[in-house]
């Protein structure tokens, strides 16, 4: 059930944001005069489609293929490389008989529509929701494995990568990746440490899951049981020990009272006048105490609808900020980043495994926001290639020959495959392992 809920989250997402980022150039090939032929949600190879129909002079319809989708607009060599219009006379209200800044805005327009929707997208959630983060201020970190060989330990508080002193908890792993950090500092216990950070492992920090998780004291939020309440246990109560081991996080108590499943123990606590007691409670069969633990320090900023607009542009260009810098890996095979790209199956990883709006929204947003850096990007078969031949037209003054266009289509069709294997190869390793 769970895959099945993640896969219509991904179908939805990917073809809200694939028709969006068609109907982009779509517009403003209409703005223009410029004929659409085909309209696609996925692609139709051959004759094979789900379904088709005709509105004036543009085919609509869903392909077969879920691999994107196209908008077909006549006169252009593009992922169609319907090379025999090419050969006909040129007409008048086809795309390579329009001024160059026409066609500019036709190619951008895709990459345009996505930004514009991201901002609307955080913007709402701003309005709706207002932004939510965990504060790192006094938060403990648990580390995978990963963070352990870099130096890190349980109970770590960060204070500092380098000069950078972070407020949201959960961008840690994406702060240290994105900022080139050399030095961490970091409060351990009472003493202050420098980690230095080895750069030939940010790669594995982009690919290793949880990196730092959050530590959470156990400390009593509410007494929720009958013999919990009976036992004498109270809001406030820290628990520093389980049956004489001590403790200081819940995640090290979980495998404690594992062992008591269905049994009693001893808790130690501390009080929040100071008071230290040994107390015996009943834990049941599920491993638990019948109390709740204090939430952790979480920050929410609220937005009216006026300060939602700017905080939602904020957020953007923030996040395009972010991706930008992600990409800055990736073009660095030293760092091993190249391993962190995934195909659908990774975006399928990231959805909840229940229907949420805040979430499912937030990204949304991102995959939009992605979609649409990637797409300017100057290769061949990507709008940023199209762009860079139209630019280069407007500089120079002198157009690319249609020859010269469809080599290029051919060449950027191999790099988006070859792109499109190793992210494909990269979600296999990571389903293996």
């Amino acid at each position: 059930m769970i895959v099945l809920i993640k896969t219509l989250q991904v179908i939805l997402a990917l073809s809200i944001l694939i028709i969006l980022h068609e109907f982009g150039h779509f517009t403003f090939a209409k703005l223009f005069r410029i004929r659409v032929e085909k309209f696609y949600l996925f692609f139709d190879i051959g004759d094979k489609r789900l379904c088709r129909f005709k509105i004036g002079e543009t085919e609509y319809g869903i392909g077969w293929l879920p691999l994107g989708g196209y908008c077909k607009i006549a006169g252009m060599v593009d992922e169609s490389m319907d090379l025999e219009s090419l050969k006909q006379e040129p007409q008048a209200w086809e795309f390579r008989t329009h001024p160059a800044w026409q066609r500019l805005l036709v190619m951008a327009g895709g990459v345009l529509y996505n930004f514009i929707f991201a901002i609307l997208v955080y913007c709402a959630i701003m309005g709706i929701w207002g932004k939510a983060y965990i504060s790192n201020e006094d938060s403990h970190i648990i580390v995978n494995e990963l963070a352990y060989d870099m130096g890190f330990r349980d109970g770590d508080h960060i204070i500092s990568f380098d000069d950078y002193h972070p407020e949201n908890f959960g961008m840690l792993q994406a702060d240290l990746a994105r900022r080139n950090v050399r030095k961490a500092v970091i409060l351990r216990g009472s003493d202050t440490l420098d980690i230095y950070i080895d750069h030939a492992m940010i790669g594995e920090v982009l690919n290793s899951p949880l990196m730092f998780d959050l530590a959470l004291p156990f400390v009593i939020d509410s007494v929720a049981s009958v013999s919990a309440i009976e036992a004498g246990l109270l809001k406030g109560d820290r628990v520093c020990a389980i049956g004489g081991r001590e403790v200081q996080y819940l995640h090290q108590a979980r495998p404690i009272l594992q062992e008591f499943a269905g049994d009693s123990t001893v808790l130690s606590i501390v009080r929040e006048d100071g008071q230290a007691l040994d107390i015996k409670v009943a834990v049941d069969t599920s491993a638990t105490i019948g109390v709740t633990i204090r939430n952790p320090n979480i920050c929410i900023e609220r937005y009216s609808l006026l300060s939602a607009i700017p905080a939602g542009w904020k957020l953007t260009v923030e996040t395009i900020g972010g991706y930008l810098d992600d990409l800055r890996l990736l073009a660095k095979p030293s760092t091993g980043a190249y391993k962190s790209v995934g195909s659908f199956i990774a975006i399928g990883q990231v959805f909840p495994s229940s229907w949420d709006w805040y979430q499912f929204l937030n990204i949304l947003a991102l995959l939009s926001i992605m979609l649409g850096v990637m797409n300017l990007l100057p290769i061949p078969g990507l709008d940023g290639g199209h762009i860079l031949f139209v630019l280069y037209e407007m500089v120079t003054g002198r157009k690319p020959s249609e020859k010269f266009l469809v080599a290029a289509q051919y060449l950027g069709f191999l790099l988006i495959i070859l792109l499109m294997l190793l992210a494909f190869g990269n979600d296999i390793g990571r389903l293996i392992h």
